[in-house]
């Protein structure tokens, strides 16, 4: 097993990047735009256009990385309890922390600073490699005992560090670890609507196994085989541990092909950006929104029966925006080169 990925969902997908590539020094590996929703809702639970970026220090062969979602028309996301910090190791990223007077010193040699969107990274004055690392997920549990039941006995990760609130487990030697940390009693974790997901490579042939080995846990989604415009098809299983977090098991053989770095993603995702017109579009609705509400009749006077109410309106995932349309402003220029 192998740690890949951490899925955020980005409501900001310009400023996002470039905290991403000119605060931390991370660099866009490969960019996909979909048309309609994931059927393993990697985007959440939205069905329209949506974008998948890639962001991190190194390949994902060989290194764990940041994946964006970024669901079209989506203004923002509620963050809950569940996503403590991403750490990183860059002496780099930490000294652009300091000149640029960002976040704020937590530890000796360790600042944290929070994303544009809200996500909280700790950055440490030191590289265990020439470019630096995202090097450890930390999430909020219940009940460590559990959690360790799941992701040690169950998924075979290996215990490296326990207390009386945390315990940090890691998938193999220069993978990225997972730190658990236990809530207060009787705090429940809440996932928001922009709780992540984790992703680890699993060998193809164990996938269907691992549905029948993660009995008594909940199978969020069943083997499903999930397909990227112009590139390899994957197979994933999405399992959810004692406290809902969602942990994506995907097909290592496929998954090494469709993650080799895209020396064009900079390119297409400054080009997605200057194309995305989604804040406008957003812009308009609340102007008429706003214009029809100062149309609508006033109350009917006391002693007058008031018009019938209309039907509720049926609840969506998400309002689609207008399509995409020509490039109509200056794309950001955090994408960067990927080498």
């Amino acid at each position: 097993m192998r740690a890949l990925h951490f899925v955020i969902k980005v409501a900001d997908r310009t400023a996002s990047v470039a905290f991403l590539h000119n605060v931390l020094g991370m660099h866009a590996l490969r960019h996909e735009e979909f048309q309609e929703g994931c059927k393993a809702a990697c985007n959440g639970p939205y069905d329209g256009m949506w974008s998948k970026t890639m962001m991190g220090y190194a390949a994902e062969d060989t290194s764990f990385v940041l994946e964006l979602a970024y669901n079209y028309g989506v203004s923002f996301y509620k963050h809950g309890n569940d996503f403590g910090f991403l750490k990183v190791r860059n002496r780099v990223a930490y000294a652009s922390l300091e000149e640029q007077g960002l976040g704020q010193e937590v530890e000796f040699n360790v600042r944290e600073v929070a994303s544009p969107d809200g996500h909280t990274f700790r950055v440490l004055n030191e590289d265990p490699t020439d470019v630096g690392c995202l090097s450890s997920l930390c999430l909020a549990v219940t009940d460590i005992d559990k959690s360790i039941a799941f992701w040690a006995d169950v998924l075979g990760m290996l215990e490296i560090d326990k207390g009386d609130d945390f315990v940090v487990l890691s998938s193999g030697v220069d993978q990225a670890t997972l730190r658990l940390v236990q809530l207060p009693a009787g705090t429940p974790v809440d996932h928001g609507t922009g709780g992540g997901r984790v992703a680890y490579s699993f060998p193809a042939a164990d996938l269907k196994p691992l549905q029948v080995l993660a009995r008594g846990y909940t199978v969020l989604t069943p083997l499903v085989s999930l397909d990227t415009p112009g590139k390899a098809t994957v197979q994933v299983v999405i399992l959810a541990d004692p406290d809902g977090h969602e942990v994506c098991f995907v097909g290592d053989e496929a998954f090494r092909e469709l993650s080799r770095v895209d020396d064009n993603a900079p390119q297409l995702l400054t080009q997605a950006i200057a194309k995305d017109t989604s804040r406008e579009w957003r812009a308009g609705k609340l102007k008429r929104e706003q214009a029809a509400a100062a149309a609508a009749p006033a109350a009917a006077p006391a002693g007058k029966a008031a018009a019938p109410a209309a039907a509720p309106a049926v609840p969506r995932a998400a309002e689609k925006p207008a399509p995409v349309a020509a490039a109509t402003k200056t794309a950001a220029p955090a994408a960067g080169a990927s080498k």
